[in-house]
């Protein structure tokens, strides 16, 4: 591409990040840095009524959490600032002025009532009321008023709002990067609002303006702008400026593919649809969120890339860089991808797998500390214990949920396991066992699961009661990985310990 590359990113503040607005700045910033171009964060929060305080921050924290970095922006600055549309308000004036100067815009002095009152009046026909170019020309506008009632009107303060003139009969081409071409005919759209009496515009004006002031060479977006995109080519026809080229991204469906993916899925199926958690501020009430669920962010940058794009081969995971290398727009499909909650498990579990012991000990710090047992166990020994697990947990907590046994001694025993392992004169045995394994001067796993097994073969003992039984008292369950691993990590003095311990209470409990 000989063309400079600038895409932009553009959040309304109205509420947290849903991950599908993630995957689009995702593929926004894979193609400009894929193409040597650079990615924008501009802020569109010309609907004043819907801002929700703190989402700004929330958005920024988000990008930041996911190492998905903005070449200009809110926070960063940049050549085209200001890149809060809320900040820009005094340049749209201009450009809706000149849409009305060209005859590509208009007054509309009709009040929501006199709107409302239509709608029904249509609803009663059992049709529906479009404000378009057939209704425009019998309602309260300046296409019908005379001039002087018009500037009457705007300078006794009358309410307004000016809408972009829709052009009747016209067949309008445009071109898709992922949907190829696609052709509407101008009479089945309404003359959308581009601006409101209160000098804010709407999104359609303020987007397409400030898209063209900050030279934006590609809109890539979600399909449900996709609707708009007509209007959006005739704005860029009427300013005479030459368009961007667009791309709709397919949607991110439900995991049973029916609907758009929401946070209520996420609530109803037990999975963040956000990145991060929120509060709402009104209501208080919190939604879950990946990094607090504790995904990493490569695993969930991972698993967004693949939900829409195709690389073309059976490789499933990439670096942020390999993303970059081999990404493209034209192996992004046109049908919405089910969101699958297994496999974004499986991702994070992949790169839980792939850290070294030390960092995933010192990832697993601030949960000893939670537990206040930091402070009383080596960084070698917690090294020993993920790379004993590490392969039975897709997230950080599962190595205390899978692995606690390792820092704390047993509180209590199956009951089923007792009821069903230990019989009469097991105790004594796994005590003469003890014996036995205190004897090896050699402390690690092959040894000792040769001394246990010489044991239970020489005695001709049941391998299963025996084996089950021993784990219990050191784990306090049926759980874990294989006994002489938990033995050699444990040591021997804290299994003989565990052994001893474990046999009083649970054959005080049978007495």
């Amino acid at each position: 591409m000989n063309q400079k590359i600038r895409v932009r990113f553009a959040p309304s503040p109205t509420g947290p990040l849903h991950i599908g607005g993630v995957r689009t700045a995702l593929y926004n910033y894979l193609f400009a840095k894929k193409h040597g171009g650079s990615m924008i964060l501009r802020i569109e929060d010309t609907d004043q009524t819907r801002f929700v305080p703190g989402a700004e921050d929330y958005i920024v924290e988000a990008f930041r959490w996911l190492n998905i970095p903005f070449d200009e922006g809110v926070q960063t600055g940049g050549a085209y600032a200001p890149y809060k549309q809320s900040e820009r308000k005094p340049l749209y004036k201009q450009y809706i002025e000149e849409l009305i100067k060209k005859g590509a815009a208009y007054y509309a002095f009709d009040t929501a009532e006199e709107l409302e009152n239509l709608r029904k009046e249509y609803e009663s026909r059992k049709e529906t009321f479009i404000y378009n170019a057939v209704s425009r020309k019998t309602l309260n506008n300046s296409l019908n008023l005379p001039e002087s009632a018009v500037q009457e009107k705007l300078a006794s303060g009358a309410p307004y709002t000016i809408r972009f003139k829709m052009p009747e009969n016209k067949e309008i081409s445009m071109k898709d990067i992922i949907r190829g071409d696609i052709t509407v005919h101008s009479n089945t759209l309404d003359d959308k609002i581009l601006f409101k009496s209160d000098g804010m515009p709407t999104y359609h004006l303020a987007n397409i303006v400030d898209d063209h002031l900050m030279e934006i060479s590609h809109v890539i977006r979600g399909e449900e702008w996709l609707p708009s995109m007509p209007l959006h080519v005739l704005l860029y026809e009427a300013f005479e400026w030459d368009a961007p080229q667009f791309a709709h991204l397919p949607l991110l469906l439900r995991p049973d593919g029916n609907g758009k993916l929401s946070k209520r899925d996420g609530d109803r199926l037990g999975f963040p649809v956000f990145p991060l958690e929120w509060t709402d501020p009104k209501t208080e009430e919190k939604a879950h969120g990946y990094r607090e669920d504790g995904y990493l962010s490569e695993a969930v940058i991972n698993m967004l890339a693949l939900l829409g794009w195709n690389p073309g081969t059976d490789k499933e995971i990439f670096s942020m860089e390999e993303l970059i290398e081999a990404f493209s727009l034209e192996r992004v499909g046109k049908s919405g991808s089910k969101f699958d909650v297994e496999k974004a498990k499986w991702f994070n579990q992949q790169y839980l797998r792939a850290y070294d012991n030390s960092t995933l000990a010192q990832m697993l710090t601030p949960i000893l500390e939670y537990h206040q047992l930091a402070g009383y166990i080596s960084e070698s020994y917690v090294e020993k214990v993920v790379a004993l697990i590490k392969d039975r947990v897709n997230f950080v907590s599962d190595f205390w949920e899978q692995g606690r046994f390792f820092f704390l001694r047993p509180e209590s025993y199956d009951p089923q396991i007792i009821k069903k392992r230990w019989k009469d004169g097991i105790g004594g045995r796994i005590i003469i066992l003890s014996i036995a394994l205190d004897q090896l001067h050699d402390w690690d796993a092959p040894i000792i699961k040769d001394a246990i097994t010489e044991f239970i073969q020489k005695g001709e003992l049941n391998m299963g009661q025996m084996m089950n039984c021993l784990r219990l008292l050191l784990v306090g369950a049926a759980t874990g990985p294989d006994l002489a691993d938990i033995m050699a990590v444990l040591g021997k003095m804290e299994t003989l310990l565990r052994i001893r311990e474990g046999i009083k209470v649970i054959e005080a409990q049978q007495v």
